[in-house]
């Protein structure tokens, strides 16, 4: 794998949001699989033409969607797991299918965030937010953190069924359909709209407040929703 990708050398000048996203790709068709080890930073770094540092930071935006894990001296490993109907659903799925299952699965989500979120949980959150928040135009990392972000308060809810639920709509909000439209939807504006409600819920579930946080997260998808169709 890796002498085949040497071969055919990527320049990715948007840096490590670009290059997470190209490798995030490779993982979902399969081309690393469950459990193998990735190359090396340095090998990334000279296949990309990046430095080590940017290798790293795409390398935790992986980690942080559940793709790999990286272990000290040892290197990084595919925690991706695919299945054989993965590409057909995310095929028949479109954006609005998506936000209506995210309507309906993630305020019960963040209600069990509230009552089961432990102090590592909430400080991973802040963690991920602070990393959104910095994001002021720029749809495709924004895109990126979004989804760590909602995958923290899956993680957060401290359910395995519902993490895996949410996992797979994770995979499903990397399709063509949506990449295709994020670049008119989220406007700066938008992007720093979004947040606030980002922020808001982090507060709600800070606080240990269920209803508020119940409230925020549906008020958060319902205007997604809406700017997805437009209105």
């Amino acid at each position: 794998m890796f002498e085949e990708r040497t071969a055919t050398r990527l320049q990715v000048s948007a840096g490590a949001n670009a290059i997470a996203s190209q490798l995030r790709a490779w993982i979902l068709e399969g081309d690393y699989a469950y459990r193998e080890r990735m190359p090396s930073e340095r090998q990334l770094a000279q296949q990309f033409g990046a430095a080590r540092g940017t290798i790293r930071a795409a390398l935790q935006q992986l980690e942080e969607m559940n793709l790999i894990t990286r272990r000290a001296g040892s290197g990084s490993f595919v925690r991706y797991r695919g299945y054989a109907d993965h590409e057909d659903i995310t095929d028949m799925t479109s954006p609005l299918e998506l936000i209506e299952v995210r309507i309906a699965i993630e305020p019960a989500m963040a209600r069990l965030a509230v009552i089961n979120a432990n102090a590592q949980d909430i400080e991973r959150m802040a963690e991920v937010l602070q990393r959104l928040e910095q994001v002021d135009a720029d749809p495709e990392a924004f895109s990126s953190h979004d989804e760590a972000f909602h995958l923290s308060l899956a993680e957060s809810a401290r359910n395995p069924l519902l993490l895996w639920l949410y996992r797979h709509i994770n995979e499903v909000r990397g399709h063509a359909q949506w990449m295709a439209r994020k670049d008119k939807v989220l406007t700066a504006q938008k992007i720093k709209q979004y947040n606030q409600q980002h922020r808001l819920l982090f507060t709600m579930i800070s606080r240990r407040d269920v209803d508020e946080a119940e409230r925020v997260i549906r008020e958060h998808l319902t205007l997604a929703k809406a700017d997805l169709l437009g209105q």
